[in-house]
């Protein structure tokens, strides 16, 4: 069983001129694909599935049971993907995916970060360099987000895919030694460092260079 329900039409016209007639009638062209069985071509009412996907937790992860035509009645399935209006944004078009309940499937779930990191007060910047990852898990078990605890980053410190916390049964996809974020310097404090480190080296090589002239001098007067 699917989190909500959708009703869907099944779609009997094909190409630009009925898709036009469907979306001037407020629902636009979907399809239902499926490992078990050959596509479907339906209708849906858009604004009603982006609401549903907006109001569910698990928001685009979200497992429709699909209502109204035999065909597809009854059927759990998770969109694959939206195509939408480059100006708009509208959906244009839905694609579904029929899910196995009894089959693990891969999704991609948002890494949200939890917590403050104490190199912050120390001048550190978050720079939070991964923001999704793709995950192994069951329908049944697909997390909403994944937490990235930040409260004990220091300055230069580093959090991988292998330090988040997954709940039992969920593996990830992603490589675990991909840093999802990092507690860093900024650029300019980090360029300052850097030039008083360049400055303080070449003022000993300097004092150097002064210490060896010193004794060449001392040697050559008593050479005289």
């Amino acid at each position: 069983m699917g989190e909500v329900s959708i009703a869907v039409e099944l779609r009997a016209e094909f190409g630009k001129s009925a898709n036009r007639k469907l979306r001037a009638v407020g629902r636009v062209p979907a399809v239902v694909y499926s490992s078990k069985s050959d596509p479907v071509s339906l209708s849906v009412d858009p604004v009603l599935l982006e609401r549903k996907i907006s109001d569910s937790h698990a928001g685009i992860n979200t497992l429709f049971d699909l209502e109204g035509e035999s065909q597809v009645a009854g059927r759990t399935v998770m969109v694959k993907e939206l195509q939408r209006d480059p100006v708009r944004g509208t959906v244009l078009h839905a694609d579904f995916h029929e899910i196995d309940l009894t089959q693990r499937l891969h999704v991609s779930v948002p890494i949200h970060l939890d917590g403050e990191a104490p190199g912050v007060s120390m001048g550190g910047v978050i720079e939070h360099t991964l923001r999704e990852i793709e995950l192994s898990c069951m329908p049944g078990a697909i997390p909403d987000e994944v937490k990235a605890d930040i409260s004990s980053l220091d300055v230069g410190d580093t959090l991988h895919i292998s330090d988040l916390p997954l709940p039992e049964g969920v593996e990830p996809l992603t490589d675990e030694s991909l840093s999802v974020v990092s507690l860093i310097l900024p650029r300019a404090v980090a360029e300052a460092s850097d030039q008083a480190d360049g400055d303080e080296a070449e003022g000993q090589e300097g004092a150097g260079d002064d210490a060896g002239d010193s004794s060449s001098e001392s040697a050559s007067e008593s050479s005289d």
